[in-house]
């Protein structure tokens, strides 16, 4: 049950699968040509049948030498915005008054603001030295008034990233950063604003003729994934790009590992085949993801993307409905912090969940808190995994009143896995996220979806358009409970 790879060591020896199970279940990924699957992602073959694509987000962190075709073309959209970076951290892009620029606001949303976001948490950009980096990605008008706020236009780069460059949110707040750029650099406010886009034209039509710096995003590169690309161009201003190109070179490592090694041994395969067993046989409609690193205290709500996103689906690629579960719910936060929080519901409440745990510590760091973190992280699982009987309660506290004692018990045989990394840095951030990226893929292979479309979020972006009308006044909504709702909103607008 111990596996290890690319600097992550995964332990599944506290989950509810006897080596039987684990036989079943392996003999179940060979049938649902789990290799095959992997062999498509790798060779460029079309693995997004509802827009004919294929998704080459590793492309863009392989070596060089080993790529061609499209995924040669994807990884070469990354060239410039790199050089950009690089220049904008060593001060040789300046502002137009020929300084460095001091602050960084990166504006997207999704997986334009998720990814960058863990990444420069992750690294601690903008926190201690070098320009200041904020993030905006809120519709709400005081996301980027906190973004701006204490900021000089003068001094401060904007990079808005938008895969199509037609999201609302993204669009709305760019438009706001760009007058309050031009409010203060006139018709040169271009120049402290970068666009990261798949759609150079719309983007050039927004900025206008005489252009800020526009980056290319590639179509196959989905929004998911986005942090390989050049969306992450705000955390090379930041922090320069040796951190990004640890993070690839670990990301790289893990997809190299996810190819070549066998079922048994494969770390994305087997997480895939538990989430499986987890959701389809032991029927958990949730999963928490707690990380035990200060680092990763942003993961959770990167991973909830990943995979709700991904495989929240109900049917299959060719229409048909799928009649088990798919993706859990999937949660969590900081370890130890949520010990003080929801891990009494994960100990003694009514629902059993699968728990992960990811212990992660920061080499160099002061030692006694390491060990104390470690010695949490170890005691919340084993404390899931043992519980406590009620006889266990009256050897060790045999004073306690019956029905004290009893408040005491702890079930336990709740599921837990954890991956341990003893050495954090970009090059095993980059290596757990793509482990996490490949596991989404194949548990969505296992269910039967497309994790490569989001046709639910589509939906949602269509009826707030149409909504929009029915705010203002000039038009009534459809559905009575929605206009009785737009009725109670629209005075305070």
């Amino acid at each position: 049950m111990a596996l290890s790879a690319a600097g992550w060591n995964l332990d599944m020896g506290r989950q509810r699968l006897d080596p039987g199970a684990l036989t079943a279940l392996l003999t179940h990924g060979e049938e649902t040509e789990l290799k095959t699957a992997i062999d498509a992602l790798f060779s460029g073959r079309e693995v997004n049948p509802s827009e004919g694509r294929a998704a080459l987000h590793w492309a863009l962190r392989a070596p060089p030498e080993s790529l061609s075709g499209e995924g040669k073309a994807a990884q070469a959209t990354l060239a410039e915005a790199d050089r950009f970076a690089s220049a904008v951290h060593s001060g040789g892009v300046t502002t137009t008054a020929g300084a460095p620029f001091k602050a960084i606001v990166h504006i997207g949303i999704g997986g334009s603001d998720f990814g960058p976001r863990l990444l420069a948490d992750a690294f601690g950009l903008g926190q201690l030295d070098g320009p200041a980096l904020r993030f905006c990605a809120n519709l709400d008008p005081y996301d980027l008034d906190a973004a701006l706020s204490g900021l000089d236009p003068t001094q401060t780069l904007v990079v808005g990233v938008s895969k199509s460059f037609g999201t609302e949110e993204t669009l709305y707040n760019l438009g706001r950063a760009r007058g309050w750029l031009s409010g203060r650099l006139g018709a040169a406010w271009p120049a402290h604003m970068a666009i990261v886009t798949a759609n150079r034209a719309r983007a050039a039509d927004w900025v206008g003729a005489d252009g800020a710096h526009v980056f290319d995003m590639p179509l196959t590169v989905g929004g998911r994934y986005s942090l390989w690309s050049a969306a992450s161009v705000s955390v090379g201003c930041a922090g320069g790009m040796a951190p990004l190109e640890a993070l690839r070179s670990g990301a790289n490592a893990m997809d190299r590992h996810v190819r070549e090694a066998e079922a048994r041994h494969n770390l994305s395969v087997r997480l895939a085949l538990l989430d499986y067993w987890n959701a389809c046989v032991l029927s958990h409609t949730q999963r928490v993801a707690l990380a035990y690193a200060r680092r990763l205290r942003l993961l959770p709500t990167y991973l909830q993307q990943l995979e709700m996103e991904s495989n929240g689906k109900s049917v299959t690629p060719q229409g048909a409905p799928i009649a088990g579960p798919t993706a859990p719910a999937l949660w969590g936060g900081e370890g130890s912090i949520g010990q003080h929080s929801y891990h009494q519901w994960l100990h003694q409440g009514t629902q059993a969940v699968a728990t992960e745990f990811i212990l992660a510590l920061t080499p160099g760091a002061e030692p006694e808190g390491n060990r104390a973190l470690s010695a949490h992280a170890l005691a919340q699982v084993e404390v899931l995994a043992n519980g406590r009987s009620l006889a266990e309660v009256r050897a060790e506290e045999p004073d306690l009143a019956p029905h004290i004692a009893a408040q005491k018990v702890h079930a336990g045989g709740r599921p837990s896995t954890v991956l341990f990394c003893g050495d954090l840095g970009p090059t095993a951030l980059g290596a757990l996220i793509a482990l996490y990226e490949h596991r989404t893929y194949l548990a969505g292979r296992l269910w039967g979806v497309n994790p490569f479309d989001q046709w639910g979020v589509e939906r949602g972006k269509t009826m707030a358009a149409a909504l929009g009308p029915v705010l203002t006044g000039d038009a009534t909504a459809n559905d009575p409970a929605t206009e009785r709702l737009a009725s109670l909103v629209r005075p305070a607008l």
